[in-house]
């Protein structure tokens, strides 16, 4: 009767707020077919309609919260946030942000230049960023920043030539190196309209996290060859320059007034953090970790299905997360505390885990080995064990005894690192906790990438027939031997 009560104060709380490494010496183990049942069983429940694809945020994070809370209390699990005022949940507050208005003018000694509408777009991080008659510097491919010092760039606009290279690198370089903003000319094939289509969606931040007022700014390939107009110079003069080794910066003939401004909306959400206490809470503690979140509504009218459900992705983890959950506090008393977190806002940016960080429920030193999970029902039984992160933390040759102990077989080479930048681990060796995956998921990445091409952030991400979990069971059975191995002072002395 007490645990009933203690639940219902929690829920009410809820409601608010690829060569082998190792082969195998014997044929693989029976298919534990009931462990298999057990994880349709949640992701048939995470990732119903009823759940509305669980966005942080909604009642979907709400039904979330409740079903995986009951669960981890039921298996005996207790509170992890050492926080009476939020147990078991961690709020984290998030902001969304897009882009309101944008506005740019630009003048040759003194003289305003014609710029047509829509020609140029403005984009800040912060509410609102203004710069005013600017002087404006070429800086070619931007590649190099090095030799630019705050001096050069202070007060100025840097103007970058696209090139095609789509990632935000050289306009962060440039901004971190002191440029007052960028402006980005679209010299190759992608187009404004591209930009504005991918940029204009919401951006998404921790509200403690407070970026500053940064100015970024593309332009037509078109438009900024009419800018330079009665100029010493045009736009093929320009980039044939920014050809040659021995280029430099050089000045243009031109002020830039741009403005940028953003709507902001605010997100309340929540990380759940349970706890299997150990025997020496001094002696470190082992972390297992899934992203509960997905998209919610993703599809407009005349979709027939609307929602992305995230089945595999991730309704499969955390399923895999409760079922770890739930052996290892079948079995003896670890000497380590365990700690279980289903992370939110991992699909908006790793946020859920960035908050984690900020805010954790011990010191990080004392986090032994951290293990995610993410995206598990995609190999069969049998598939070898991959290790993301392989090589980035010292917990390589541990894993790879217990694989041996355990008979399974790990795949050598690190080419799933090639993925280690898309899950909440990664936020994690962010902050030199030692944090990896190690799955029969990435064991063979060609199953791998046809679920990214097929369901992956798609509403067809449903339980389907057939929906495979037999490398999910088997993954589920490893992480509870690493669990008991890590959480083992004897065999992992905590790092000092």
């Amino acid at each position: 009767m007490k645990r009933v009560a203690r639940w219902g104060v929690l829920a009410a709380a809820l409601m608010l707020a690829h060569a082998p490494e190792f082969a195998a010496a014997a044929p693989p183990p029976r298919r534990d077919t009931a462990l298999e049942a057990a994880l349709l069983a949640h992701i048939r429940v995470l990732a119903s309609d009823e759940f509305e694809g669980r966005e942080p945020g909604t009642e979907g994070e709400a039904k979330t919260l409740r079903y995986l809370g009951k669960q981890w209390f039921d298996i005996g699990l207790v509170s992890g946030t050492n926080d009476p005022g939020h147990p078991w949940f961690a709020p984290v507050t998030l902001v969304a942000r897009e882009p309101a208005a944008s506005a740019a003018v630009f003048a040759r000694k003194g003289k305003r230049l014609y710029v047509p509408p829509g020609a140029v777009l403005t984009l800040t991080s912060g509410k609102r960023a203004l710069i005013e008659n600017a002087p404006m510097l070429f800086v070619g491919a931007g590649i190099r920043t090095d030799g630019l010092g705050r001096n050069e760039l202070a007060g100025r606009v840097a103007v970058l030539l696209d090139g095609g290279q789509r990632d935000s690198d050289r306009q962060n370089a440039l901004l971190k190196a002191g440029a007052a903003a960028v402006l980005t000319v679209l010299d190759s094939d992608r187009t404004l309209d591209q930009v504005a289509a991918r940029r204009r969606r919401s951006g998404y931040a921790l509200a403690s996290d407070m970026p500053g007022g940064d100015l970024e700014a593309f332009i037509g390939a078109d438009s900024f060859d009419r800018l330079l107009l009665g100029s010493a110079t045009n736009l093929a003069a320009l980039k044939a320059a920014a050809a040659d080794p021995a280029f430099v910066p050089r000045p243009l003939d031109l002020l830039a007034t741009m403005e940028a401004t953003t709507r902001e909306t605010t997100i309340r959400t929540h990380n759940l953090i349970g706890k299997l206490e150990g025997r020496r809470p001094d002696s470190g503690a082992v972390m297992f970790l899934a992203h509960w979140d997905h998209f919610g509504k993703c599809a407009s009218p005349p979709a027939e299905h609307a929602i992305c459900n995230g089945a595999v992705d991730n309704a499969s983890g955390v399923a895999a997360l409760t079922e770890v959950a739930r052996r290892l506090s079948r079995a003896p008393q670890p000497e380590r505390d365990i700690y279980f977190v289903a992370t939110t806002a991992e699909e908006l940016g790793l946020l859920g885990a960035a908050a984690l960080m900020e805010n954790p429920p011990l010191p990080l030193k004392q986090v032994v080995a951290a293990f995610n999970i993410d995206s598990v029902a995609i190999a069969p039984a049998g598939t070898p064990l991959a290790i993301v992160g392989r090589g980035m933390t010292r917990l390589d040759p541990q894993i790879l005894a217990v694989a041996k102990a355990n008979r399974r077989t790990v795949v050598a080479g690190s080419q799933a690192n090639d993925y280690v930048k898309r899950q909440d681990g990664w936020m994690l060796l962010q902050h030199d906790v030692p944090a990896v995956m190690v799955t029969s998921a990435y064991g063979d990445l060609t199953l791998l990438e046809r679920f990214f091409d097929s369901d992956y952030h798609r509403p067809s991400d449903v339980v389907k027939s057939g929906l495979e979990l037999g490398g999910a069971a088997e993954d589920v059975s490893f992480l509870v031997a690493l669990g008991k191995w890590f959480a083992d002072p004897r065999r992992v002395p905590l790092a000092r």
